[in-house]
């Protein structure tokens, strides 16, 4: 990260001012610091903006001008120079040298203290490295997306919007796959290429148009699938160097798909032989295939899907294997109003096979066009669920329900609704006088009545069961 030397001269609290060297304003600072030495440079490693008071400057003009000349040979960007101390006012033998060599000499008056400027310039690359961080923080996701959804060639995108950058992706032979914004010319793509090989997994060189071209083999294991390639004006930063390092995983991992996706094909074809030509049909290695479908917990769940039509059940047979997870996630609108889905509860693999009767029975009572039915949802309302045992429920209530509701309605009674609730308490009288707010001998004198009706033993645990199902089915 680095701070342009007019960055700072553009800073008004700091009131500094260019004395001399305005043709190297461009420079670029990546570190302040203070120091009264006369001969600093052997700790020196360029970029530096130094600040100084001149207490120990030499007396001699030529030995003023020797000190600034090594400053810049040194690799400094700036030098800033405190006046009312030592000197009144930047000696003007300094900024005649600073305008020959083209060193920015910067006046810092004295009301602006060193350690503010020193502070500037820290605060304003900590600053940068932040933005940094949270670019490469919003380009990885980005990238990974890509990767998904548009291969190869939108992650040689991502990447190149992310490092403003060309970015060229090649095969092992060094022919180009893909590159972006744009394929850069004949001469630069050579150089590139004479970089590959030679057993270096990455390397950094120097174009002769002065473009750095960052390379990195993209393997996995020993087998190599090709080359990534960053050609920039200037060399990548260090978070450039993260996202070159990320997007090159993925690609890895897109160039590896197909070898991954052969070798679960064999695993299987493995497998399914192994069960033909095993004389008791062992079926450990199904199982073992089926656990690789268990969550975190080793539990599966069954889902069935039934078509009214056979054409809709074509279509979506392959969208539900692959979307299964997303339940129905990509089907369309239209081929939803066709299906009933039933999900099962969670289950332990070795429970397979009650998974998916469970889904089944699920997917039979579900509603056509509606939500996946669960089975935890089934559970009290499994018989009510299907059309047939309704229709023996409702001419059961013709017979044993319909004379109570005459009975309640000729003579404004509760008795169907005291029914309920002495069967809802499973026979106990007392929760089932609270319920309709009467004293339990009121409750026994109206299921007597009740039984006197339709000639019924309300003690027998059959009945009772039977009675509670043709009224659930008559008022739902």
């Amino acid at each position: 990260m680095t701070i342009a030397v007019r960055w700072m001269l553009a800073q008004p609290d700091l009131a500094l001012e260019l004395k001399g060297g305005a043709q190297g304003v461009g420079r670029e600072i990546t570190f302040a610091h203070a120091t009264e030495l006369l001969d600093p440079f052997r700790w020196l490693t360029g970029g530096e903006f130094i600040l100084t008071t001149g207490i120990r400057l030499p007396s001699t003009q030529q030995k003023r001008g020797r000190y600034l000349r090594m400053l810049d040979a040194a690799g400094v960007a700036a030098v800033g120079f405190g006046t009312g101390l030592s000197y009144p006012e930047v000696p003007a033998d300094l900024v005649a040298v600073a305008d020959e060599i083209g060193l920015p000499l910067i006046e810092v008056p004295l009301p602006t203290p060193f350690a503010a400027v020193v502070k500037r310039v820290m605060s304003r690359l900590a600053e940068q490295e932040y933005e940094a961080v949270l670019r490469a923080s919003r380009a990885q996701p980005r990238m990974t997306r890509a990767v998904i959804s548009g291969g190869t060639a939108a992650t040689v995108r991502e990447l190149a919007i992310a490092t403003s950058a060309t970015v060229l992706l090649l095969d092992v032979a060094g022919r180009v796959l893909e590159s972006s914004p744009q394929l850069p010319t004949d001469d630069v793509i050579d150089e590139l290429r004479a970089t590959l090989g030679g057993g270096a997994s990455s390397s950094v060189t120097l174009a002769r148009s002065g473009a750095s071209i960052a390379m990195q083999q993209i393997s996995v294991g020993r087998t190599p699938y090709g080359y990534l390639a960053v050609i920039s004006a200037s060399a990548l930063s260090y978070v450039d160097q993260i996202l070159l390092g990320h997007a090159n995983s993925l690609l890895a991992l897109d160039f590896e798909k197909p070898a991954r996706l052969r070798a679960t094909q064999d695993q299987l074809n493995s497998h399914a032989l192994g069960l033909l030509l095993t004389e008791d049909r062992d079926p450990a290695p199904a199982w073992q295939q089926i656990r690789q479908a268990a969550d975190g917990e080793g539990m599966i769940r069954g889902l069935t899907v039934l078509a009214d039509t056979s054409d809709v059940a074509g279509r979506v047979g392959v969208e539900i294997a692959e979307f299964a997870r997303e339940l129905l996630g990509g089907v369309s609108r239209s081929d939803l109003r066709a299906l009933r889905v039933g999900l099962s509860a969670r289950r332990v693999v070795a429970a397979l096979a009650v998974a998916v009767e469970q889904s089944q029975l699920c997917a039979s009572a579900a509603e056509i066009g509606g939500e996946p039915l669960e089975f935890a949802a089934l559970t009290g309302g499994v018989l009510l669920s299907f059309d047939s045992t309704r229709e023996v429920l409702n001419t059961l209530a013709e017979t044993m329900i319909t004379p109570i509701e005459d009975y309640d309605r000729d003579n404004g009674t509760e008795l169907l609704a005291s029914l309920r609730a002495f069967l809802e308490a499973n026979g106990h009288w007392e929760a089932a006088a609270i319920t309709m707010g009467v004293h339990r001998h009121t409750l026994r004198s109206r299921m007597a009545k009740v039984e006197s009706l339709i000639d019924c033993r309300l003690e027998v645990a059959r009945v009772r069961a039977e009675l509670l199902l043709s009224i659930i089915a008559r008022q739902s």
